[in-house]
């Protein structure tokens, strides 16, 4: 290092103080751009950030459902899904689970039939009862419709007009979901019916 003699003792004590401030720890400070091109993330997600956002929402929403159908299973009402909670709905599976119907039976009785009746063609002696048992399968299904009818026209319909009002009942939406419950036996019935027993009519 040169002399100067015009530069004051001061100054030099300075500078080693300025240089090693700048350093800091032996590197240069980073600059403004720097940390944040550092903290900088892209807004659109990579592939894999996409598939495992999507393999974790698909694992929660299961999980939601599995909830939701054990909640049925069991006849716990607050953890249905929501469509299952609204008071028409409910009315509407108490009333069918209350009553006795003739389409409960439907299915089972009409496969025992077609059994019955097959087995009974492949005899010539027997063709007629074969004949017979179809006929016998007809009527019951023509009296489990009637039944259908009867239940909605005279029984179901004016009780949810007389309890929720003509504009908040969806007729054809409502008679469906009835129909639809009425042709399960009713211990396999989803969701489950709130009543051990038959008889016990919705207030």
């Amino acid at each position: 290092m040169t002399w100067n003699p015009f530069k004051s003792k001061k100054a030099e004590a300075e500078q080693p103080q300025a240089s090693a401030k700048q350093g800091g720890k032996g590197r240069p400070t980073p600059s403004r751009k720097q940390a944040q091109a550092k903290e900088y993330r892209p807004l659109v997600p990579t592939n894999e950030e996409r598939k495992a956002r999507y393999k974790e929402e698909k694992k929660r929403l299961r999980a939601r459902q599995d909830r939701q159908y054990e909640a049925m299973e069991q006849g716990d009402l607050r953890n249905m899904p929501r469509a299952e909670q609204l008071p028409i709905r409910v009315y509407v599976r108490d009333y069918v689970d209350a009553r006795r119907n003739l389409a409960e039976w439907f299915l089972p009785v009409c496969l025992v039939c077609i059994v019955i009746a097959f087995i009974f063609g492949m005899i010539p002696q027997l063709a007629i009862l074969s004949f017979v048992v179809v006929v016998l399968m007809y009527v019951y299904m023509l009296a489990a419709i009637v039944d259908m009818f009867v239940m909605w026209l005279h029984g179901l319909k004016p009780q949810l007009v007389a309890k929720f009002g003509t504009d908040k009942i969806k007729a054809a939406r409502c008679a469906s979901y009835a129909v639809t419950r009425a042709m399960n036996v009713r211990r396999w019935r989803i969701p489950k019916p709130r009543s051990a027993k038959r008889g016990e009519w919705p207030r």
